[in-house]
């Protein structure tokens, strides 16, 4: 990274941060995208189990992941005040907490997977296909945590290239090994669904050997002595990532966690109408990459630019992103209204659940616009270190907004499951005014602090 003067510059410092970012969080969805669509075109039951079992994951994974988000504002922070002795430090200690959170994770798995399930009122083909894809994902826990660690390292450098090179080539060994362990070759028993939990897994600890290759054999990652030297579990670099990573991550799974939420009480309606929210949802999750990638990358140009006090460039660097998530979601909104069949056949063959999916994909496209903005808002926000009232904004948002009115819709109207993505896109819509005028009030603070 490097000091900008004018706007266009910055804008071209914002590709070049991020669309590398965006190819890998693309392909780090499309594990999932190919393991939905994969397991829907066995068979339907298939599609519901690991629709049910990735709403259990997802929420989780981020939430957790999240927390190690604080490495990106830390590091740029560092980067950006010259003192880069300390970067090496501080990944070793996200290393440690990655793993110590994999353990308790998986301690927490084997007590309460089960009653989670039987409370869930699934048929019993779809619980075991939700639960024993849980199972074999759970090998992949420890591994995708360290991964993530390592690529939040390589990208809070400018590096992002490299995390887009290690995701592109995840993406073809996922698609080969669920073809393998869905369909039975060769030695390899036939496991439908479960068998992209196992593809999953084994990719997952591929990448993290690829991540390691890079960081300690490449430059500049090779400068910074993360396996060259050893460090002592540091309780004091704990509480800094965790101050601010337990704030990020509790906002992600706010978030995340409601339409996992969604998925679990759309359980008492049919099968056909769970796999067709979950091909929906699947799909504006893979839009939604756009804002979330725009919104890590403000994270790393934000944070570079507070740490060497340049207020107003951290400014026009947030609402440089917030407007090309804007214009991202008003073409994309074109493309699920003039398309959306097209988009729900990519799923099934199935004519019930297609019609449905494609109802569905109306509604997703309100939720692009508010995407749009909350998104990269809340990577600007952790930019500036700036992360408990974001966590309070997305708790009320989402929990105490959006999923309420969302359930009374769906229960006492004639929405019926509909009912729940208009309080998604209610809770949504919030959140971003309040973030806005979060972000203004940092602005307008930091702004007053540096004429003072």
């Amino acid at each position: 990274m490097k000091k900008t003067y004018s706007t266009k510059q910055k804008l071209q410092q914002l590709f070049i941060i991020l669309l590398p970012i965006l190819v890998s969080q693309v392909g780090m969805f499309g594990l999932t995208f190919v393991d939905t669509i994969m397991a829907g075109h066995y068979s339907p039951i298939d599609l519901a189990g690991v629709a049910v079992g990735s709403s259990i994951w997802v929420p989780i994974y981020t939430g957790l992941t999240g927390i190690l988000l604080a490495i990106p504002p830390i590091v740029s922070h560092l980067l950006g005040k010259k003192e880069k002795e300390k970067v090496g430090f501080t990944i070793v200690q996200a290393a440690y907490i990655a793993i110590a959170m994999g353990v308790m994770l998986i301690l927490i798995g084997v007590i309460a997977l089960d009653p989670i399930l039987n409370g869930m009122g699934l048929e019993k083909e779809v619980q075991s296909v939700a639960y024993h894809y849980l199972i074999t994902l759970s090998f992949g826990i420890i591994p995708i945590f360290l991964y993530f660690v390592l690529r939040s390292f390589i990208d809070s450098l400018g590096q992002t290239q490299v995390t887009m090179f290690i995701t592109l080539s995840a993406i073809p060994i996922n698609i080969v090994l669920n073809y393998i362990f869905i369909n039975g070759v060769w030695i390899f028993p036939e496991l439908g669904g479960v068998g992209t939990g196992v593809a999953t897994s084994i990719t997952y600890w591929i990448i993290l050997l690829i991540a390691m290759h890079i960081v300690y054999h490449h430059q500049p990652f090779a400068n910074y002595p993360i396996f060259r030297k050893r460090h002592a579990v540091s309780w004091t670099a704990w509480k800094e990532i965790l101050i601010i990573g337990i704030p990020v991550g509790f906002s992600i799974f706010f978030e995340t966690s409601i339409f996992s939420a969604v998925t679990i009480l759309m359980s008492n309606y049919d099968t056909n109408t769970i796999a067709a929210h979950q091909s929906a949802i699947n799909f504006a999750s893979l839009l939604y990459m756009m804002p979330l990638s725009i919104s890590a990358a403000l994270t790393i140009l934000v944070g570079f630019e507070v740490g060497g006090n340049r207020y107003k460039d951290a400014k026009i660097y947030s609402w440089l992103g917030v407007g090309l998530a804007v214009a991202f979601a008003m073409i994309s909104g074109i493309i699920l209204l003039t398309f959306r069949t097209d988009i729900a056949s990519i799923y099934t063959n199935d004519k019930e659940v297609l019609q449905v999916t494609a109802h569905f994909l109306i509604y997703a496209i309100f939720f692009q616009i508010s995407d749009a903005v909350q998104a990269p808002i809340q990577g600007a926000l952790r930019g500036y270190k700036d992360v408990n009232i974001t966590f309070i904004m997305s708790f009320i948002s989402y929990w105490i907004i959006g999923l309420p009115l969302g359930y009374v819709l769906a229960e006492y109207s004639s929405f019926g499951p509909f009912g729940y993505w208009i309080g998604l896109i209610a809770g949504l819509a919030t959140g971003a005014i309040f973030l806005s005028s979060r972000l203004f009030f940092i602005e307008k603070m930091r702004f007053l602090l540096k004429s003072a």
